[in-house]
């Protein structure tokens, strides 16, 4: 299953609320389940990006479309990137030709 790296900001309305963030996660992370995106890691941080997770998908439909309800939510902004394993990063080394 694909991995991304997904970067998230909060917007105004997150930052007021944001003593509730680990709560909306753990609230967020069964839809994220059921649409079949599994988050592996997540951390808050400081800097550029409020919040750095790392997900598995099966595809980009699915992860754009689960990122798109909770963008609409209003809280959270992401930027997402596909991440290679050192075997995939092999195959794609490979097609280079």
């Amino acid at each position: 299953m694909p991995t991304y790296i997904v970067l998230m900001n909060w917007t105004e309305q997150g930052v007021r609320d944001a003593k509730d963030t680990v709560d909306r996660y753990e609230a967020a992370r069964p839809a994220f389940e059921q649409a079949g995106v599994q988050f592996r890691d997540i951390y808050w941080t400081v800097g550029p990006h409020d919040l750095v997770t790392t997900v598995d998908a099966p595809d980009e439909e699915t992860l754009s479309a689960v990122l798109l309800k909770l963008a609409g939510a209003g809280n959270l902004r992401t930027t997402t990137m596909r991440a290679f394993s050192a075997d995939e990063m092999r195959g794609v080394i490979g097609k280079m030709g």
